[in-house]
């Protein structure tokens, strides 16, 4: 017991160091390239915190527990939405640039109609995979037109680009990634052991823990930036990861389940429902001006609840 109290405190100390540093690694990216921050998150950083997804569901598709892969794909899009968007927008709503905005949120709802209309015949195929990565490579071109659009001049940035400079940030990065990452595999791997041990029953461990646990990164790099005031780094943190989790884990996952993935129905269609609603709420009103609102928020959350609640009954 004592081991695992420890192991699990050293997981959420690396969450929270890692986080920090992953995020000062951002914020560096945007102000030396002249990057927004959101488009920054909604790539690189993005990336980082949807590895935990991507493993997860590549192991379990290759184990031929191909509806945990998207169950866990999906899951992911529904407590990054409507858990820790929803704790983001609740505290720290923000403005983003609207074009950007309503190109990268058009793709991710197109990628989720995409994969519910995929998931009609109980089962996804390595050509729908290859259909759902053309949409990421739409996003990735929407990214860097964003990206040329915004660009500051040098001197405007203000943020030292020496060599060191590059070196030592780049590092906090790396470093915070990889903090995050396993971190989030201490807490998870004790906390369910801990769990056992206070006879916690398995359904609720599966719900909560495991399905929480690969939304970690996600949850620590946007408490880091609100507590930092930057809501662009985690509204384009969760934008992108979203985006991925729709479009590479499902198609990574077909490659290591053999070229086809079963969708449970009617619960996996229930699922991405479900997560249609909570982006929905997300980004519909904010696609005309660009601005999110704390009732958003505070809806989002509530939706949430209800998805949970449904869940476990």
């Amino acid at each position: 017991m004592t081991g695992v109290v420890l192991l699990f405190l050293l997981g959420l100390v690396l969450m929270i160091k890692g986080g920090d540093s992953f995020v000062e690694g951002a914020e560096w990216m945007a102000r030396a390239t002249g990057i927004p921050p959101f488009v920054v998150a909604a790539t690189v950083v993005s990336l980082g915190t949807t590895m935990p997804e991507l493993l997860v569901s590549s192991m379990a598709a290759a184990q031929g527990s191909g509806a945990m892969a998207l169950g866990n794909a999906v899951g992911s899009v529904s407590c990054n939405t409507g858990l820790i968007l929803g704790i983001s927008i609740l505290f720290l709503p923000g403005k983003e640039e609207p074009r950007s905005l309503r190109e990268k949120g058009v793709l991710l709802l197109f990628a989720l109609l995409a994969m519910l209309a995929f998931g009609i015949d109980g089962r996804l195929t390595w050509r729908e995979g290859l259909f759902l990565l053309v949409i990421l490579l739409l996003f990735l071109k929407s990214n860097l037109d964003s990206a040329r659009r915004c660009l500051f001049p040098r001197e405007e940035t203000g943020a030292e680009r020496s060599p060191r400079a590059a070196a030592v940030y780049l590092t906090k990065f790396l470093l915070g990634a990889v903090g995050l990452a396993a971190g989030a595999r201490l807490l998870v791997d004790n906390g369910t052991i801990l769990a056992r041990l206070l006879g916690i029953p398995e359904a609720v461990i599966a719900l909560t823990l495991v399905a929480l646990g690969t939304s970690l990164p996600e949850l620590v790099t946007t408490i880091t930036a609100i507590s930092r005031k930057q809501s662009s780094l985690s509204v384009g943190n969760i934008i992108g990861a979203n985006l991925l989790d729709l479009t590479v884990v499902p198609a990574v996952s077909t490659f290591f389940g053999g070229g086809v993935l079963p969708v449970e129905r009617p619960n996996a269609i229930y699922d991405l429902l479900a997560a249609l609603l909570l982006l929905t709420v997300t980004l519909l009103p904010a696609m005309g001006k660009g601005s999110f609102r704390r009732w958003q928020g505070a809806a989002l959350l509530g939706l949430y609840v209800g998805y949970l609640v449904l869940l476990f009954r």
